[in-house]
C-alpha cells in the first residue's frame, strides 16, 4: 500500500512556496501546499486544515441583508458604535443563551472576531502603564499572537493540558502575581483541542481576574457547540458557561462565522461588561486626548481607526439572526450539530488505524465531538505527523503552532463530505500499513 503523493513532489511544492520549516507552517501555507498538490495531480485532499464553515449560510441573515440593501443603507456610513437594532439584539442574545445582563450600549459590532480581538488587545495593553502583556491559556488561535506582534505587545502562555480543574489556580497566579498581565485569552469550546473549560475553572479565572485587575477576553467563536449538553434553548438552562458569571472584568467575543455559517460576511460582536465599558483609565485618556472611558475609547479611538465601522447590511443580517434565535424561530445548535456527527465518524476511523486523540478529556468527562479534534500517532512529533499525512492526501496543522506542548495535529471537520469517508478510511489504512 503506497502513499498518495511522493516525498519528492511534496518537497517541490514546499520549496515553491518558500516554506522553510513545514512543522511551523501557518494555516495559510498548509492550504497553499494542499491546493497546489491537488492542482498538479487532480487528486483531492482530505481537507482538515482551515476552519471554514461547512454548512450553508443562514437564510434569515441573507434575507435581512437583502432587505437592508433595498432600503438604501449601502449609501450611508454606519455609526461607529453599531446600529441600534444589532446592539439591542446582541444584549437579548446574551440574556437568552448565557443568562447574563449586558446593556445594548456595551455590545459593539466588529468586522469579525479577528478585528475585535485586535482592537481589544490595543485598548487592554494600553489601559495602564506597566501592564502590557497578554496571557494565553493555550492551545489557541495563532493569529492572536501575530496581532500582538503588530502592536508591539508581549505575551505569556502555557498549555492547559496538565492544569485542569483546581490545578489551574496556582498556574494562573504564578503569572498574574508579577503585575504586568493586562488580559487573559482563551476560547471555549477550544480551538484547536475542543476542550471545554468547566464552571469551576471559569470561577477560578474570574476570581483571579478580579483580584489582579486583569480583563478576560473570552472567545466564544464556537458558541454552544458543547453538544454533550442540551444547549440552544432560549431563556432555558443549561446556558453557555462563561467567566461573566464570576467577574466584571470581561469581554466576550461572539462571531457569526461558525454559529450561523456567516464567515464571508465578516461580522461579530464584542460584548463588554457594563462595569468595564464605563470604567475610566487615565492612561487611555492621556494617550487619546480624552476622558479615558474604556468603551467609548475602544469604539471611537481604536476600532474606528481599523475598519471605520462594520458593513451596514451585515449588521442587520446578524441582528435578524440573533432575534430569530431569541424568539425560538432559529435553532442554530441543531444546524451546527452536524459537526459533531462528522467528528465522531472521523475520530473512529483514526483510532481504528492506530491514531489517538491527544486532548481526550475535560475535568469531569470525556471530550465532546465538534468542529475540531486533535490526533497523535505513536513515535511521531507534530511536524513529522503533519508531513507524513500530506503524503497520504490529508492536510492539517501542527499543535505546536497553537501553543500546545503535546505532539499531534489539529483536525477540522467542517469540509468533510459523505463521499470522502471511504477515501479517508483507505488512506488511513495505508498509513497504518506503512508505519
Amino acid at each position: 500500500m503506497s502513499a498518495v503523493f511522493s516525498e519528492e513532489l511534496v518537497a517541490q511544492v514546499v520549496e515553491q512556496f518558500k516554506i522553510t520549516d513545514l512543522s511551523k507552517a501557518t494555516i495559510g501555507q498548509v492550504v497553499l501546499v494542499a491546493s497546489e498538490l491537488e492542482r498538479r495531480t487532480g487528486i483531492p485532499f482530505i481537507r482538515m486544515d482551515q476552519g471554514v464553515p461547512g454548512l450553508p449560510p443562514n437564510r434569515i441573515g441573507l434575507e435581512a441583508e437583502h432587505k437592508a440593501l433595498d432600503s438604501g443603507v449601502a449609501a450611508i456610513y454606519p455609526a461607529a458604535e453599531g446600529v441600534p437594532e444589532l446592539k439591542e439584539q446582541t444584549s437579548r442574545f446574551l440574556k437568552a443563551f448565557v443568562n447574563i445582563d449586558v446593556s445594548a450600549d456595551s455590545c459593539i459590532p466588529v468586522t469579525g472576531s479577528v478585528s475585535g480581538s485586535f482592537g481589544a488587545f490595543i485598548a487592554l495593553t494600553q489601559r495602564e502603564k506597566g501592564r502590557n502583556k497578554v496571557l494565553f491559556i493555550d492551545p489557541g488561535f495563532p493569529i492572536q499572537k501575530s496581532q500582538l506582534a503588530i502592536i508591539g505587545a508581549d505575551y505569556e502562555q502555557f498549555d492547559i493540558y496538565n492544569y485542569r480543574g483546581e490545578a489551574l489556580r496556582d498556574k494562573l497566579e504564578s503569572f498574574l502575581i508579577k503585575g504586568d498581565i493586562a488580559a487573559i485569552v482563551y476560547s471555549n469550546p477550544n480551538n484547536p483541542a475542543w476542550i471545554c473549560l468547566e464552571d469551576e475553572e471559569l470561577e477560578i479565572i474570574g476570581e483571579l481576574a478580579t483580584k489582579y485587575d486583569v480583563v478576560v477576553l473570552e472567545d466564544l467563536a464556537y458558541f454552544e457547540m458543547d453538544f454533550r449538553k442540551p444547549l440552544g434553548r432560549p431563556y432555558t438552562p443549561p446556558y453557555q458557561v462563561s467567566v461573566a458569571n464570576y467577574t466584571d472584568n470581561y469581554i466576550i467575543m461572539l462571531s457569526a462565522s461558525k454559529i450561523f455559517s456567516y464567515a464571508g460576511q465578516r461580522i461579530a460582536t464584542l460584548c463588554l461588561s457594563d462595569t468595564l465599558f464605563n470604567r475610566r483609565f487615565p492612561d487611555l485618556g492621556e494617550r487619546y486626548n480624552g476622558v479615558g472611558i474604556f468603551g467609548p475609547t475602544l469604539i471611537n479611538a481604536i476600532l474606528y481607526m481599523i475598519t471605520s465601522g462594520c458593513t451596514h447590511t451585515t449588521q442587520f443580517g446578524l441582528a435578524a439572526m440573533y432575534k430569530a434565535a431569541c424568539d425560538g424561530e432559529l435553532s442554530f445548535t441543531e444546524d451546527t450539530r452536524e459537526y459533531a456527527y462528522r467528528a465522531e465518524r472521523m475520530k473512529r476511523l483514526f483510532e481504528e488505524n492506530g491514531f489517538y486523540v491527544v486532548y481526550d478529556k475535560d475535568v469531569s468527562e470525556k471530550i465532546g465531538d465538534g468542529f475540531f479534534f486533535t490526533i497523535g500517532y505513536p513515535g511521531l512529533t507534530s511536524g513529522e505527523l503533519m508531513r507524513e499525512l500530506l503524503y497520504y492526501g490529508i492536510s492539517s496543522i501542527t499543535l505546536n503552532t497553537t501553543g500546545s506542548e503535546q505532539h499531534g495535529i489539529r483536525a477540522c471537520t467542517s469540509r468533510m463530505t459523505e463521499a470522502m469517508y471511504p477515501v479517508l478510511e483507505e488512506r488511513l489504512k495505508a498509513f497504518k500499513h506503512n508505519h
